[in-house]
């Protein structure tokens, strides 16, 4: 079982559109973030290969091709933003490779939302011409009602993106499964945690949180903010993610706290 970061960055990625700034202009690869996004790919029970995309960001293409994904089995959307949703035209391919459907897991609001914005693929019927769209099965999920995926327990997890409710995600393996960083908790794009959320937050081998930067950030923690949540937690590891341009990779990393570490596009835990 591998749990790979496809992506670590904010949503204008790192370098940004027209900055020179010394992170942007970095000769270290782990400074170059596409927006944020993960990967688990395991074995199930049966023997069947597993891939779970967490979010499909504008980058997935790139993202894919990296990592050498030929499949893909289900995918896991916290909230309806253009940096998490706006890469789901790709996994058409993988319906192409895989001759099946994939399945789509978001809270009810954010697939209407989808079904919006992609209503060539929701609404194939109304295509001026038959169209080569992804395939997709959408099931709505709500917070705190665990969903079971080839042998994985997922429990969606209520958080706040400033005033926007958004999902956090818990992931637990079911035996005979197993991973040295399991169980994990996917939470991105936060700013507070509800009070009804930090239970399910506990026991964790693996913590991935959101830290943008430095500065105060009205619908992101800072890396202080986040700092002191992962103190709180107590996971065995936390990593970082959503990073902007103003935390050099090294720098940054030299400072932190034992156990807790700022994530790299490509880094894989396993």
């Amino acid at each position: 079982m591998r749990f790979t970061f496809l992506g670590t960055g904010t949503s204008a990625g790192v370098p940004a559109i027209g900055c020179s700034c010394a992170v942007c202009t970095s000769a270290d690869p782990r400074d170059r973030r596409l927006r944020t996004s993960a990967c688990l790919r395991w074995t199930d029970a049966g023997g069947a290969p597993r891939v779970l995309l967490l979010d499909a960001g504008p980058d997935l293409r790139q993202q894919a091709l990296r990592e050498r994904l030929d499949r893909l089995d289900a995918v896991l959307i916290t909230h309806n933003h253009v940096d998490h949703v706006f890469g789901l035209d790709e996994v058409r391919r993988f319906n192409a490779v895989m001759n099946a459907p994939i399945d789509l897991h978001a809270e009810p609001r954010v697939l209407d939302d989808l079904r919006r914005v992609y209503r060539h693929i929701f609404e194939p019927e109304r295509n001026v011409q038959r169209s080569f769209v992804a395939s997709l099965i959408a099931h709505p999920v709500r917070p705190a009602e665990p969903i079971d995926l080839h042998g994985l327990r997922i429990t969606p997890l209520r958080l706040l993106h400033g005033r926007l409710p958004v999902l956090g995600y818990r992931i637990d393996p079911a035996p005979p499964l197993g991973a040295p960083f399991l169980p994990l908790a996917w939470c991105t794009d936060v700013s507070a945690i509800p009070p009804e959320t930090w239970p399910a937050l506990r026991g964790l081998r693996t913590l991935v949180l959101d830290a943008l930067r430095h500065r105060h950030h009205p619908t992101h923690f800072t890396l202080g903010q986040a700092v002191s949540v992962a103190h709180e937690l107590a996971a065995e590891r936390t990593l970082f993610v959503h990073m902007s341009h103003d935390l050099a990779h090294a720098d940054t990393n030299a400072d932190l706290p034992e156990g807790m570490a700022l994530a790299h596009d490509g880094l894989t835990l396993g």
